[in-house]
């Protein structure tokens, strides 16, 4: 005989489902990085200044369109774990962008998907969240396809590769944070940390006066992946386990080259685009398996 699931039930899925939806789509926005960075013929640290100040803004503008003039209280709010937050996540960008120049857009999107290895072992650390088996070995399967590309792609370059690999590690560390103090005004640490890591930049900067065109590029790379991609992300990262955050996100890893290759051509070896394919195909899976396990009606 089937039971009728209690409120709380769904609640609960609808919590999940919402999380998913959101942070996929925030994988989606981030997947547009290296297409935007090839677009904009302009030094990293230019990159930095722009992409911060206008996805700064950005998220600005949703926290006062959400919550109006109450939602700048949250900049008061943030405590040590926002503060580490914004710290970490604007150190991870300055990686993320100067490995994109360095590299393949491929081996960073790729070096990314092991990022739920180290988001697993920083929250066993210290939330002692165990990892459910189905992540465990989807995640293994994505580290099967990453330590191919990385080991066989030979389209790479090492220094590109070892920043891509700090992105990596500042990432799982906010996908911990997040969860650990699920109290941090998301938005207002993710606006801190767009506007911090342009000021980082600012003082290495050699084109602070962009032409129009390339203007308009760093306006759209500021709002669509940083403002909008961050927002999604925080905001979903609080209603999924670390591990099931860190592989919906890689989700980036097959989506960037092909955004790349459709524009510029820069299209990964075979090796490569096999590895991508193992990281897509288990992070489907697995969000497939788990949407049946959350589905699934209780008995009695």
């Amino acid at each position: 005989m089937m039971n009728a699931p209690s409120p709380s039930t769904l609640d609960a899925r609808n919590s999940h489902r919402l999380g998913v939806l959101l942070v996929t789509a925030s994988a989606v926005a981030w997947s547009t990085a290296g297409l935007f960075t090839r677009a904009i013929p302009l030094d990293v640290a230019t990159l930095l200044v722009w992409r911060g100040l206008f996805g700064g803004l950005g998220v600005l503008a949703v926290i006062v369109l959400l919550d109006g003039r109450k939602g700048l209280l949250g900049f008061r709010k943030l405590g040590w774990a926002g503060v580490l937050l914004v710290l970490v996540s604007a150190s991870g960008m300055a990686c993320f962008i100067a490995s994109l120049r360095h590299t393949t857009v491929a081996h960073v999107a790729i070096v990314y998907a092991t990022v739920p290895f180290i988001a697993a072992a920083l929250a066993w650390l210290v939330m002692r969240e165990r990892p459910s088996t189905g992540a465990v070995q989807a995640s293994l399967v994505a580290l099967g396809g990453v330590a191919m590309m990385v080991g066989l792609g030979g389209d790479g370059g090492w220094f590109g590769d070892l920043l891509a690999l700090g992105m990596t590690l500042s990432m799982a560390a906010v996908i911990v944070i997040s969860r650990y103090v699920p109290g941090i005004p998301t938005l207002a640490a993710a606006c801190l940390s767009a506007l911090l890591s342009a000021a980082m930049a600012v003082l290495f900067s050699s084109a602070l006066a962009p032409s129009p065109n390339d203007l308009l590029l760093l306006a759209l790379f500021g709002l669509v992946n940083s403002a909008l991609g961050m927002a999604l992300f925080v905001r979903g990262s609080r209603t999924l386990p670390a591990i099931e955050t860190a592989l919906i996100g890689s989700l980036d890893a097959p989506l960037a080259p092909i955004w790349v290759w459709l524009m510029f051509h820069e299209t990964p070896n075979p090796v490569t685009l096999a590895g991508g394919a193992i990281v897509f195909i288990a992070v489907i899976a697995h969000i497939l398996r788990e949407a049946r396990s959350h589905t699934k009606p209780q008995k009695y």
